[in-house]
């Protein structure tokens, strides 16, 4: 790719050519999933709108386009509708020594394969005696879409971050999703790696270091975002782009807020949130997922448990979608999920200030 600092990627293109650079590096690196080699990517009946994160969901996913092409059906496998069989079977590959991307259409469908990933892939190398290691990267949409209703717009950052043996990336814009990708499929430990469906179209600059072929994003680091003094907000995902944007309308009542980007959920770097916490004295974390047992909530015990508590001057203050399951009305979707305003309300009330 050429090195140019006025580069741009939609999130789609950034995964698209993390994967094709790490398989064009290693030859044991190969993709297996449902749509991924023939269809050219998963969902491919709708195109999504560009540069927008609104669109409906299962649009024009195409993650994996051309691929086949460039690799060969021995390399990009089409499977099955059967999540635990692919999952399990690329499980075994990664136990030969083979390195699988095992792409689920979404995170929901991974329920079929939760076995697989938590047990086969999450604790073979602990149970083995440090024998048998499962390099494998679990990747696909997580979280809410559009128009999916319940029991297909759920977030497993905290269903995953609990197990011991899995480490869970969430990244946000296209230099994370390249960056990232490419260190979990060199990375020895089963990744989980969680995208977001309403991102995949939307465009982000990329540097001219993100746009070679040796970019890396270690896995465990958050990103400060946005420098600030007031108020720390830490997110993840798409909670990014609404936590920037709340910072760019705080700043104009005077507001300083400064913006962390997670990227990763386990290891998670709570170090960078507590330095920030130290020099803002307020902490508001956002996340699209349930409110009980979430992100968000083990983020506030850590601090509560560290020294950064005692610099604390008002109440952490959380930002979670609502603890009901989605709706599938267009207008109650809309009050489901945080957005730009409920966090900028959010950090008024950290900072005392009236709405």
């Amino acid at each position: 790719m050429p090195m140019t600092q006025d580069a741009q990627m939609t999130v789609r293109e950034a995964l698209n050519a993390a994967m094709e650079e790490e398989m064009l590096r290693d030859e044991n690196v190969f993709i297996i999933g449902e749509e991924v080699a023939r269809y050219n990517g998963a969902y491919k009946v709708r195109s999504l709108a560009p540069n927008t994160a609104t669109t409906s969901s299962h649009g024009c996913i195409q993650v994996t386009k051309g691929l086949l092409d460039k690799f060969g059906e021995k390399r990009v496998v089409d499977t099955p509708i059967t999540e635990m069989g692919f999952a399990g079977l690329a499980i075994g590959a990664a136990f030969d020594g083979l390195r699988p991307i095992c792409e689920f259409m979404t995170f929901n469908f991974a329920m079929q394969a939760i076995d697989q990933i938590v047990n086969s892939a999450g604790k073979t190398h602990y149970m083995s005696g440090g024998v048998l290691p499962c390099p494998i990267v679990f990747r696909g949409p997580n979280g809410a879409a559009a128009g999916v209703a319940a029991q297909h717009s759920q977030d497993y950052a905290s269903w995953y971050g609990q197990v011991p043996g899995l480490k869970v990336v969430s990244p946000w814009n296209a230099e994370d999703c390249k960056g990232l990708l490419k260190s979990a499929i060199r990375d020895p430990n089963p990744v989980v790696f969680l995208e977001n469906e309403l991102m995949y179209g939307v465009t982000f600059p990329m540097s001219s270091e993100a746009m070679s072929d040796g970019f890396l994003l270690p896995i465990g680091k958050a990103k400060v975002e946005r420098e600030g003094s007031d108020l720390t907000i830490v997110a993840h995902s798409k909670m990014v782009g609404h936590s920037m944007e709340a910072a760019e309308e705080l700043a104009k009542e005077g507001i300083k807020a400064e913006v962390i980007n997670l990227r990763s959920i386990r290891p998670l770097d709570i170090d960078t949130i507590k330095k920030s916490v130290k020099k803002t004295n307020r902490l508001l974390v956002a996340e699209g997922g349930y409110p009980a047992f979430g992100v968000g909530s083990e983020i506030c015990a850590q601090i509560v448990e560290s020294e950064a508590f005692d610099y604390l001057d008002a109440p952490v203050e959380r930002v979670t979608g609502a603890d009901v399951p989605t709706p599938y009305a267009v207008n109650l979707e809309g009050l489901t999920f945080p957005d730009t305003s409920v966090i900028v309300k959010a950090a008024k009330r950290a900072l005392y200030r009236s709405n």
